[in-house]
């Protein structure tokens, strides 16, 4: 069985265009067997929305995990580090 990745929090900040959002992943066990790939994603300081993806397996759901940080990552997402600071 292969291990299901660390949830992972992201950040993605333009103070000049007023953008502070958050992208927050984990692949979680359903009661079903299955694997879910679960997404909340918004503005920073908000509840933002949730995304449940359902997948027969878990290394489908690993692989969509790795494809949408691949993706966000791209477009200028980053991870805390311990010396960021967020109000």
């Amino acid at each position: 069985m292969i291990e299901a990745p660390q949830p992972i929090l992201l950040y993605r900040q333009d103070p000049t265009r007023n953008m502070a959002r958050f992208y927050l992943m984990t692949v979680e066990p359903t009661l079903f067997g299955d694997s879910a790939l679960v997404r909340c994603w918004g503005r920073i300081g908000t509840s933002g929305q949730r995304k449940i993806d359902l997948f027969e397996t878990q290394h489908e759901a690993i692989n969509a995990f790795a494809d949408i940080m691949r993706r966000k990552l791209r477009k200028g997402y980053v991870a805390p580090t311990a010396t960021t600071h967020h109000r």
